[in-house]
């Protein structure tokens, strides 16, 4: 089982492999970085053994291996030149990471969350797409620079493409063989079971046959053998002392420069900037998805320059590439990145002969292979899929990093992202929709989560189109921030345009600072007046329109304590609603009602009795009620026991332990043809719940009928035409309701034709 907060017995193997074919990939990146920095060849490499060992053990990230990176090369290079020597930009560097370890005490981790997702795919994509595009020409033998430059922009300001137009003129036969076999190895290796599931990794395996296939190559001689251009190559020193002796220190007599604190400024937030952003992607990118905790992340970068600093080391931060290399080698915890920097410092001081043995074309095929897993045709697909508003920034970040550089590209992503957003604020800043109300219809202005300013003249607007007379309510119950220009339009349409207009104007959510007070103007319950105006079509018509609205999870706003307090003396119901006791079908909910609206029965099996017709005489006869629902459901417990027991010798009581329950059973069991239910009996359980339900459908007619049959009261109140009685099942499973034989309504029957 692998270990997933620090290495273990378990995870040694896979990080060592993984460290070891970082520490190929990197070490050329370290080089190539440095030259395009216009910096010394070693201080590449410092950076890269301070960003492994250093960093690699204080950091809180797993998988985030650091170094110097490739988006700092023009920063770097430009502060070189201003501050006029290598040793006062080292300074440079060391107060740089005294101001990244004051933002990582200060915690300003949190703004990694700013970063919007697509943004973050964006970089990872575009970093692929370079990748695949700066390795082409190195995969075919183009190496111009002779450290293999490998940074993503040219001190000559070369671009990608026009580098990559030059390489169809200057391919070598021996490393383009070597890069394209090596593709060939990783696409297999990356397909094929058995290899991948290897606890060998595939780049450790590219590099070895790399040095093979090259090795062979000389000694065939001719075109194919690969020159040093084309190899990797190590600064050589003669002893270990002779390799501290390439280290340069800070120039300290600088202090007073003003230049120096610019400079520091610049490389630190440029360098937290995309360690924040690299971090997050990494993160994405980790197959057991554990979070790294930015603040930390940026303290020990901190850390880490000054050390860098003070001993001749490029500013570092965490490196998508060595970090996706990482990754995709089966590194599982930060071990991984400290055997990568030891690596880096043995070979360097050690071994040096032995690495300039590695062709450059080889370590290319690793990083094409890693940009196409970055930059996948999947990863675009599901872009696209998630809309126009996720898809243009991630494009548009893509475009902007290959073109110009990765803190250049982000930043106009973040700003495509800012204008979406403000866009849509200013399109949408509210949600307009009509609720009609047993009162009336009320415009609900649903305010959004930020009103500001740019949304005044679209309020303006809406409340504009309010009708002469009529209810509006101003929703801010999700809303954290309404401009000061807002809050006056509100005031000044509820306290002098509204009125002037005859619009009541309700509020609801207003923050306690607005000086606004809930206040609910509409009516929103039922009243005598409303009570007799409405005909039992009408209340029918009602309580569907309640439905839909539970149904699409819209429900009508409504002040309940405001309406305990209107109807606590007296009640004016619409409907009387017969129905079960299930938890599952509360009236009030299911019909979108308020309080006073109905008079609920419930009852086990929704059955009649003298004391249920009792309650809905009174509910008609004399609390005005225009229509009965007899309301069963399905999947019902008290249907379920009337079908199981029929036939049984055994009474409800002895069956189940409850004294009075066969009042119940009996009654429903008149809605069941014993002969079809021994029939359904050996049959599967779907079949016997559709038989069920069809029993509780029958048993909802029979009580209509049997209300009229046994109440003269509700009878005689159906042919005045006073109430109507209906009956509907409720499907528990979809929230539907089936409204059964509405034609067949017991409407008023005019005296002369009974």
């Amino acid at each position: 089982m692998l270990q997933t907060n620090g290495p273990s017995s378990a995870t040694l193997p896979r990080d060592l492999t993984s460290g070891l074919v970082v520490f190929l990939v990197a070490l050329p990146l370290c080089l190539g970085v440095a030259l395009a920095s216009g910096a010394p060849l070693l201080s590449g490499v410092l950076a890269g053994i301070v960003g492994g060992i250093l960093v690699g053990m204080l950091s809180g990230s797993h998988t985030s291996v650091s170094g110097p990176a490739a988006g700092l090369t023009a920063v770097v290079a430009a502060q070189i030149v201003a501050l006029g020597s290598f040793p006062a930009f080292l300074l440079a560097v060391v107060l740089a990471g005294l101001i990244q370890i004051g933002l990582g005490l200060a915690r300003a981790g949190f703004l990694a969350a700013f970063f919007p997702s697509s943004v973050i795919k964006g970089l990872l994509a575009a970093i692929g797409v370079i990748l695949i595009l700066k390795q082409i020409p190195h995969l075919f033998g183009h190496d111009p620079d002779p450290e293999g430059d490998l940074a993503f922009q040219q001190p000559d300001h070369e671009n990608t493409f026009s580098e990559l137009a030059r390489t169809i003129g200057d391919i070598h036969p021996g490393a383009a063989a070597i890069g394209l076999l090596s593709i060939v190895v990783l696409f297999v290796w990356g397909k094929w079971k058995p290899l991948k599931h290897s606890p060998v990794p595939a780049p450790l395996i590219v590099v070895l046959l790399g040095v093979g296939v090259s090795l062979w190559f000389r000694q065939l001689g001719g075109a194919w053998v690969i020159e040093p251009s084309h190899l990797v190559q190590v600064p050589v020193a003669d002893s270990l002392a002779g390799f501290f002796g390439f280290l340069q220190l800070p120039d300290f007599s600088q202090w007073a420069n003003p230049a120096l604190y610019t400079a520091a400024v610049t490389l630190a937030t440029v360098a937290s900037l995309e360690t924040l952003l690299n971090l997050e992607a990494v993160d994405k990118l980790d197959p057991q998805q554990r979070t790294s905790p930015a603040s930390r992340e940026l303290l020990v970068q901190g850390i880490g320059n000054m050390t860098a600093g003070l001993i001749g080391g490029l500013p570092i931060t965490s490196v998508i590439v060595r970090s996706s290399v990482n990754i995709n080698a089966g590194g599982k915890t930060k071990l991984a990145a400290v055997i990568h920097g030891v690596f880096l410092l043995v070979s360097v001081a050690l071994l040096p002969v032995w690495l300039n043995l590695i062709p450059l074309s080889c370590l290319a095929a690793i990083l094409v292979v890693t940009g196409v897993k970055l930059a996948s045709p999947a990863l675009v697909r599901q872009m696209w899929s998630e809309g126009r508003y996720q898809f243009a920034p991630f494009a548009l970040t893509v475009v902007a990093i290959v073109v110009t550089d990765l803190l250049i590209g982000v930043l106009i992503g973040l700003t495509v992202s800012a204008g979406i957003i403000l866009y849509s604020n200013m399109r949408q800043p509210i949600r307009r929709f009509v609720e009609q109300h047993l009162g009336g219809d009320v415009v609900h202005i649903e305010l959004a989560n930020q009103v500001s300013f740019l949304n005044r003249a679209a309020l303006s607007k809406v409340l504009n189109e309010v009708p002469r007379g009529g209810d509006v309510l101003l929703d801010a119950q999700n809303t954290d921030y309404i401009d000061p220009d807002v809050l006056d339009l509100i005031r000044d349409f509820k306290e002098q345009t509204g009125p002037a207009r005859g619009v009541e104007v309700s509020l609801v959510g207003f923050r306690s600072e607005y000086q606004f007070d809930d206040q609910i103007q509409y009516v929103d319950y039922s009243t005598r007046d409303l009570q007799d105006a409405l005909t039992p079509q009408q209340v029918l018509h009602i309580l569907k329109g309640g439905h839909a609205r539970f149904r699409s999870g819209r429900r009508l706003t409504r002040d309940l304590v405001r309406q305990a307090r209107a109807t606590a003396e007296g009640q004016h119901p619409l409907a009387v609603v017969l129905s079960c006791i299930d938890s599952r079908t509360p009236a009030e909910l299911i019909f979108d009602l308020g309080m006073g609206d109905i008079f609920s029965v419930r009852i086990a099996g929704n059955v009649t009795s003298w004391k249920v017709l009792a309650s809905a005489e009174y509910g008609c006869a004399v609390a005005g009620a225009k229509l009965i629902l007899v309301m069963g459901h399905t999947r019902c417990g008290a249907v379920t026991a009337a079908v199981n027991l029929i036939g049984e010798v055994r009474t409800a009581a002895e069956a189940t332990g409850c004294q009075h329950l066969d009042y119940i059973l009996k009654d429903i069991q008149q809605s069941i043809d014993p002969a079809t239910c021994r029939a359904v009996e050996a049959r599967p359980a779907a079949e016997k719940q559709s038989f069920v339900d069809a029993v509780a459908r029958r048993n909802v007619l029979r009580v209509v009928e049997q209300m009229r049959e046994q109440s003269r009261t509700l009878d005689g109140l159906v042919r005045e035409g006073r109430i109507a009685i209906v009956g509907a099942m409720y499907d528990v499973v979809t929230g539907d309701i089936e409204f059964l034989a509405e034609d067949g309504m017991y409407h008023a029957i005019p005296p002369e034709s009974v």
